[in-house]
């Protein structure tokens, strides 16, 4: 009946200290670890819902069985590997002390046992600024080894910091950044973030600002989406693929059409203000996906096969979440892939 192993998601936010619940997901019959690998803990659905919503994933594991489990010394058997709330295989397995309530208990134990909760730092403040730095100061956290300093969502020291000051160095001139500050517990944990402060350097900013945060996304057979942070003060963008200037645009998002299948392809984006041009962005990879791919099987298969998840009884599609029937064996439908982990009924 019982594995002594179980997988637990975490969602990042959780990991960094945030306070999180403690979800339990029960596996089917026939879908533990040992009878399909980690399909069920990959690709149910509730990872994604956890990340949104702060919540910790425990995947108990249920294990195939053919002793004699019953009081009255009937053999039944559980060759599938089911969960057993009701006593059919057994008093040992329906009350809180048997084998799967016990076990699970414990797990629940082990990870609520790490759980270390650390206040977050206040009063986050300016105490200085040069053409190239912004010098920070904030009130002690007295449960706190150290802190880590964000500037526009991006950690700006190397290492922890152990007082309450800090010195942001090598920012560019006549620039606005926006801070935060997160202890750091013991344990490793973040706590979560300190109220927002704007720093801004002294002197000019550069001529022409240097477009970050590129990425390549929605991408299929033959187009695949670009998407920037928006430059202050700039209304034109040159983007340039392996190497070429592909166009200019005013918005800060791009879809680059009419691509070979299965290729690679490199993108930069540049500031265009007036007759000047900033360097170029960091360049990203992108490959197009093969043809569109459809696979006829019955909804189980698409599910522990990452093409679809399972929620309330029912299966649906990744990306496009349409409802493909009852979550089982027998409802069979025809789900194509029309780019990545992005699936249609067709």
């Amino acid at each position: 009946g019982m594995s002594n192993t179980a997988w637990v998601y975490v969602p990042k936010t959780c990991a960094d200290g945030a306070t999180c619940k403690l979800h339990i997901a029960y596996h089917g019959c026939l879908q533990g670890y040992e009878k399909i690998g980690d399909k069920y803990v990959k690709n149910t659905g509730y990872n994604r819902w956890a990340d949104t919503n702060n919540i910790i994933v425990l995947y108990p594991q249920a294990v195939a069985t053919n002793t004699i489990n019953s009081a009255g010394g009937a053999s039944i058997p559980n060759p599938n590997g089911c969960w057993d709330w009701v006593g059919w295989y057994g008093i040992d397995f329906s009350v809180k002390s048997g084998k799967q309530s016990t076990a699970t208990k414990k797990m629940i134990d082990r990870i609520t046992s790490g759980f270390n909760p650390i206040d977050a730092p206040t009063e986050l403040q300016v105490l200085a600024t040069t053409d190239n730095s912004v010098t920070l100061a904030w009130r002690s956290v007295s449960s706190a080894t150290g802190y880590n300093l964000y500037r526009n969502g991006g950690k700006a020291n190397s290492g922890i910091i152990t007082g309450t000051t800090f010195t942001d160095n090598n920012l560019n001139s006549g620039t606005t950044y926006t801070y935060t500050v997160k202890a750091v517990s013991s344990a490793g944990s973040e706590s979560a973030a300190s109220n927002s402060v704007p720093g801004k350097t002294t002197g000019e900013p550069p001529a022409v600002g240097t477009p970050n945060g590129l990425i390549a996304t929605d991408i299929t057979s033959n187009s695949i989406t670009l998407r920037w942070n928006s430059v202050l003060g700039i209304t034109t963008y040159n983007l340039y693929r392996n190497g070429n200037k592909l166009t200019s645009v005013s918005l800060t998002s791009y879809t680059d059409t009419d691509l070979r299948s299965t290729t690679e392809y490199r993108y930069q984006v540049s500031s265009i203000k007036d007759s000047s041009e900033s360097e170029k962005s960091i360049e990203v990879h992108a490959t197009t996906l093969t043809e569109k791919a459809c696979f006829n099987d019955n909804n189980f298969n698409h599910v522990t096969s990452g093409r679809a998840y399972h929620s309330l009884g029912y299966a649906l599609a990744i990306g496009s979440n349409q409802n493909m029937g009852l979550y089982n064996t027998f409802q069979k439908t025809n789900l194509c892939k029309i780019r990545e982990n992005y699936y249609v009924i067709e």
